[in-house]
């Protein structure tokens, strides 16, 4: 999650990346616990994370290696995962399991034969530890496929605490209360909003928080199903509320040009790195990760979050997404890569990242206590609190082609949305025409 897709590349990503091969490999780490079953066995993995998160995957990953004997191979793919699994398909170079960002292209997959219904033990232990819609969102046609091991919370923006003291602003309740902060914030010196215009899923993020809580869930879950039109009165509503916003250079760090040059890791940069120049960034709980791993801040004291705020006079929102792990009916050791699943549905596995910091299981058997912050506790709490009352990601839903894509679709669209947000209505007959196609596909 991701949300899903910090792009800072470490030195070995990006080697694998530009070598197109599985590298950033770990293999067993030490000889403690587990019966050593897949002594000698590869278990080749593929996800979006790099950067921080593909680091503390690794741990988990590593994990695993302790507890079975096997090896473990990461690559990278970057946003575009549906492209690159499939033409590693293709090429008869299948990884084993795959760490999918978007409920949308686990469908895909499915609805292609790619995949492997999950084992009965993994099943025993989702019915056990998660809230039936991680079921619901993991399935399809009742067969259960995704296993999902990571959760964001994305409803959540962040800010640092000395910005807002030196504003003399407090955490806001409803959006245009958060809207006014942020002027107080400019007028103390600093943008009031960092914004991650570069990649086009962070805007998708600020749309579906809109659109929960100014809409409503019942026509959220219809505009995610594609029983609404995009053309709808409530999008354009949406549109014009985020608009509002995106053209607000105060609000804006560096005004809309900046923020089209802004990726997500740089976005974080400019509230918590050496140089601030804005006093919040919005995103999911994974800013956490990247604001304590890349800047060195204490959670709690030198970067804390407030809950997206109502909009409208609507419910505050609380939208989600994860990464569902996967097994390819063409990996070359899919047994192995079932074994990682049933590893990944445990506890155990969950625990390892959560102390690693920047993570959120819905697994509601991971102890608490895991995770080596409060705030990221309370987060935890709030998500796997909030059962099935969460609503997931609504690009997440979409076919990639929509929601899942970089430079097309809904990403490249809300772009230029916030290049020009002058024409909401314009902008929504330009996403309805990208749904309609993508959904027929």
């Amino acid at each position: 999650m991701m949300r899903r897709r910090t792009t800072l590349l470490t030195g070995c990503t990006a080697l694998a990346l530009a070598l197109g091969t599985t590298a950033c490999g770990g293999g067993p780490v030490s000889a403690g616990g587990g019966d050593k079953a897949l002594d000698g066995q590869t278990v080749t993995v593929a996800g979006v994370w790099s950067g921080s998160e593909q680091k503390n995957f690794q741990k988990v990953l590593d994990a695993f290696s302790a507890k079975t004997g096997a090896k473990t191979q990461f690559t990278s793919t970057g946003d575009n995962v549906s492209t690159v699994v499939g033409s590693k398909i293709e090429g008869g170079n299948a990884p084993d399991v795959v760490m999918v960002p978007q409920v949308g292209v686990l469908q895909q997959f499915a609805e292609k034969g790619w995949l492997k219904p999950l084992s009965a033990t993994t099943r025993k232990s989702v019915d056990a530890g998660f809230a039936p819609v991680w079921k619901k969102y993991g399935s399809v046609d009742g067969t259960l496929y995704g296993l999902y091991f990571k959760a964001a919370h994305k409803s959540t923006v962040w800010y640092s605490p000395d910005a807002l003291a030196q504003a003399g602003v407090k955490p806001p309740k409803t959006y245009d209360e958060m809207l006014k902060a942020g002027h107080t914030v400019s007028d103390s010196g600093l943008a009031a909003f960092s914004v991650a215009g570069q990649d086009g899923w962070t805007l998708t993020d600020w749309f579906e928080n809109i659109y929960l809580s100014q809409a409503g869930p019942e026509k959220y879950d219809a505009l995610a199903a594609h029983k609404l039109k995009w053309t709808d009165a409530s999008v354009v509503e949406a549109l014009t509320t985020l608009g509002k916003l995106f053209k607000d250079k105060q609000l804006v760090a560096g005004g809309q040009k900046e923020a089209l040059n802004t990726d997500f890791p740089g976005s974080v940069e400019k509230v918590f790195g050496p140089e601030p120049k804005a006093g919040m960034v919005y995103e999911g709980d994974f800013v956490a990760g990247v604001a304590h791993d890349q800047f060195q801040k204490t959670i709690g004291k030198d970067a804390d979050f407030f809950p997206f705020p109502a909009v409208g006079g609507g419910k505050a929102p609380v939208v989600s997404g994860g990464d569902a792990a996967v097994v390819l009916k063409d990996g070359k050791n899919a047994k192995a890569g079932m074994k990682l699943l049933e590893y990944l549905a445990t506890p155990e596995a969950a625990a390892v990242w959560a102390k690693a910091g920047g993570f959120l299981s819905p697994n509601r058997k991971l102890d608490l206590a895991s995770y080596g912050d409060d705030v990221t506790r309370a987060t935890a709490k709030s998500l796997v609190g909030a059962g099935d009352s969460v609503r997931f990601d609504m690009s997440d839903q979409a076919p990639a082609a929509f929601g899942g894509t970089k430079g097309a679709g809904e990403w490249k669209l809300l772009q230029d949305f916030l290049r020009d947000p002058s024409d909401p209505k314009g902008t929504a007959a330009k996403l309805e025409s990208a749904a309609a196609k993508a959904y027929q596909d």
